[in-house]
């Protein structure tokens, strides 16, 4: 009977765990679900990744996977702020004080602007290239475009369907020259090759290297996306 009783408190108490955890999902969703995420109409992704986000409103980076570059804006309080500062930077608001405050004490940044209203918000994010802010989700997005927050696992995939190979320099290949040339390349939505940078590699071997990529066909995407690629010269 004792034994009884005993499982009876056990699988009371497991219930109990599991209720809570289903109760703090469900919330956490909900209050999720009140901000949404808004940029400048010149921003050319329509999506981000939670990663990112919270990469770009800590100063870790100030620019997009597809290069472009982009400012954090951020409302000052209210259930918004609170919302977007526990759910996405999982930051509190003297932490990300003191996060800002190191920041510009060593120059590595400017403390980001802030507004005291969603209307403000979405006011400066309309008529500022670049910029990125929250609003509640009941706000107005007129002259902003709002971004879809996505997990990294669903981050669209480009996937490589025409690749032409490079023509080997004859004078290097003659004297060995060989190594491996590392590209930034920016996709187009349609899939090509809308600008290239050398980011390592001999630079005749670059030249070639750039000559074919330009060439290459991605798979069609919702938006621009930057990659590094490697393109190996075999001098052997």
């Amino acid at each position: 009977m004792k034994n009884k009783t005993t499982r009876n408190k056990m699988s009371s108490s497991r219930l109990l765990i599991v209720v809570c955890g289903l109760i703090f999902f469900w919330t956490a969703h909900a209050l999720a679900s009140d901000v949404k995420i808004v940029a400048n109409l010149s921003v050319r992704t329509d999506s981000i990744s939670s990663s990112e986000l919270r990469s770009i409103f800590m100063a870790d980076r100030n620019s997009l996977r597809d290069g472009s570059y982009v400012e954090p804006v951020f409302e000052r309080a209210g259930a918004v702020h609170t919302t977007f500062l526990r759910d996405v930077l999982r930051e509190s608001s003297e932490s990300l004080q003191s996060h800002y405050g190191a920041l510009v004490f060593t120059g590595k940044a400017r403390m980001p602007r802030s507004f005291n209203s969603d209307a403000e918000v979405l006011a400066y994010v309309a008529s500022t290239r670049g910029a990125i802010g929250y609003v509640s989700a009941s706000a107005g997005t007129e002259g902003v475009k709002v971004l879809a927050v996505v997990s990294e696992g669903n981050l669209p995939e480009r996937a490589l369907l025409v690749r032409v190979e490079p023509e080997y320099p004859e004078t290097l290949r003659q004297l060995r020259i060989g190594g491996t040339v590392r590209l930034r390349v920016t996709v187009s939505p349609q899939g090509h090759a809308e600008s290239i940078t050398l980011l390592g590699g001999n630079p005749i071997l670059g030249e070639a290297a750039i000559r074919a990529v330009k060439q290459w066909v991605y798979a069609a995407g919702p938006s621009r996306i930057t990659l590094q690629v490697t393109v190996p010269f075999d001098a052997h």
